[in-house]
């Protein structure tokens, strides 16, 4: 098998490996007034700064797409557009900016993921439920959410070594 197979299909591999953790994650979440807290987060924000931004979409919208659809389709939608560009966003500026400081990077990139993933929400909710008042009420949960994954994330990559670790296995 030439270099490039190889790597196309660690790649390929890699990033269906964290859809499928998304997938799994967005399947039940934590109860909380209103509706449920979910952990899938983790996963976006981990694989959006370990891997390139087409695979962090992949596995952020795509992920978090199929998930909604096999197990709550309302906002499968709302998941594919807000967690998809969220993905991008931070797999972007994890890659591409401070090059060296890759942590600040990392740390820009889950926060402008946050954002992106609160905003998104709030106004998905919305415009699917058709309230702005129950769209209101979740933010906090939607922050705390936020606020999970992008710390969860930092830890599991830059603590533990797992962009090290995936670093090595996308470059042999």
């Amino acid at each position: 098998m030439n270099e490039n197979k190889r790597r196309g299909t660690i790649w390929l591999c890699i990033t269906a490996l964290f859809m499928a953790f998304n997938i799994v994650l967005s399947s039940f979440g934590i109860p909380v007034p209103g509706g449920r807290l979910y952990l899938n987060d983790i996963v976006i924000c981990t694989a959006s700064i370990i891997l390139d931004p087409m695979a962090a979409f992949i596995v952020g919208g795509i992920g978090a797409f199929i998930g909604d659809f096999l197990f709550y389709p309302a906002p499968m939608f709302v998941s594919l557009v807000t967690h998809g560009l969220q993905a991008v966003v931070i797999s972007y500026l994890a890659h591409n900016t401070f090059k060296n400081n890759p942590i600040f990077a990392s740390f820009l990139g889950v926060i402008f993921g946050a954002i992106i993933m609160v905003v998104g929400y709030t106004l998905g909710r919305a415009f699917i439920y058709g309230t702005p008042e129950y769209a209101i009420l979740k933010i906090p949960y939607q922050i705390l959410q936020a606020t999970i994954g992008a710390s969860l994330s930092l830890l599991l990559c830059w603590k533990y070594n797992l962009y090290e670790h995936f670093q090595h296995i996308l470059r042999k």
